[in-house]
């Protein structure tokens, strides 16, 4: 196992003038035996940077260790890492076990050994039953199953996943995330893991990096993002629903923006603000609540059981006093 430090990274396309740049300076220390999440939208350069700690990107700038060794210019197969992709990239003509087996035989590993690795990964990934399959025999699941353990095999001192859930369906994605997260529990193999999805980086992360247009807005626990978001870009992102962003009802605060998560907000019998309520959202044990409040688009949650207002209807909620969150409105940056 290992710690990854990234000092200053950057990447541009191109060169000179014409030079696209993409990663902007990131810095960040990766602990050994850590599991941490990359998460931002489409286009934020998660997958970039995992590519280039992989070594399938090249670093423009700034220095990549892997422990104590500068790996800038490593080729991939002397990293010491394992990588697990959205595709599964499996062999259709090999079994599940020649899958498996197949980077280790190019390593000319003893037989021996190779089956020792195999049937340890399959145990720990419950597909001892499924070895002598072809991967078109299996679910997606199975299928992500059989790429991890083609990783595990290899004892690598960095797992590097990119986005490998996304194939899977919503059910298969939850029980996926209970795999990894055992996994990681037993393996300790310090872990990069590639996400668009809030709930997944939420969920899986001892510490998230999130990302925009190639910065770090904030790096940090779950617990940490979600309770003080560093931007308005962080408290946007994350959370389902997001954080409410109100210029209007910044209580005349010039060049602020009041942000209130949807749980600390609540009904009133008077006072608070005016809510004019447009649609609801039943999610099993709470409801949403759509509407606004002087022009801007407010989101309220409530909890099973609770009297709500029906569609049209006209409200008053009030936001907890010690759950408000003030970001500058010219920068986005938390006060």
């Amino acid at each position: 196992m290992a710690s990854i430090s990234l000092k200053n990274i950057v990447k541009r396309y191109g060169t000179g003038k014409s030079a696209v740049p993409v990663i902007h300076g990131v810095n960040a220390e990766i602990k050994d035996g850590e599991f941490v999440v990359l998460v931002g939208p489409s286009g934020c350069g998660k997958s970039t940077l995992l590519r280039m700690i992989a070594g399938l990107e090249e670093i423009t700038g700034g220095d990549l260790m892997i422990g104590d060794k500068i790996v800038n210019n490593l080729e991939p197969a002397k990293r010491n890492i394992a990588m697990v992709f959205q595709n599964y990239a499996l062999y259709p003509h090999m079994s599940n076990y020649e899958n498996m087996a197949y980077g280790l035989k190019l390593a000319k590993v003893p037989p021996d050994e190779i089956k020792r690795r195999v049937d340890k990964a399959a145990k720990i990934l419950e597909l001892s039953h499924l070895l002598d399959r072809k991967p078109r025999q299996l679910s997606g699941g199975q299928r992500q199953r059989v790429a991890m353990g083609r990783a595990i095999v290899r004892q690598p001192q960095v797992f590097l996943f990119d986005e490998p859930l996304s194939n899977l369906d919503a059910k298969l994605r939850g029980q996926t995330r209970i795999e990894i997260q055992k996994l990681h529990a037993e393996l300790g193999i310090t872990s990069l893991f590639v996400t668009h999805d809030q709930v997944e980086a939420m969920t899986l992360a001892q510490r998230m990096i999130v990302m925009n247009g190639g910065n770090v807005e904030q790096f940090g626990t779950p617990e940490e993002v979600y309770h003080t978001p560093a931007s308005t870009f962080v408290a946007g992102f994350i959370g389902s629903p997001p954080m409410n962003l109100l210029k209007n009802a910044a209580n005349g605060k010039a060049g602020q923006i009041l942000g209130i998560r949807p749980e600390h907000i609540d009904l009133v019998a008077s006072g608070g603000w005016e809510f004019q309520v447009e649609t609801v959202e039943l999610l099993g044990a709470e409801r949403l609540l759509y509407g606004k409040v002087g022009g801007e688009q407010v989101t309220v949650r409530v909890e099973e059981g609770a009297a709500f207002p029906k569609p049209g209807e006209v409200a008053r909620i009030s936001a907890r006093e010690d759950r408000l969150h003030w970001f500058d409105a010219e920068t986005g940056k938390r006060l």
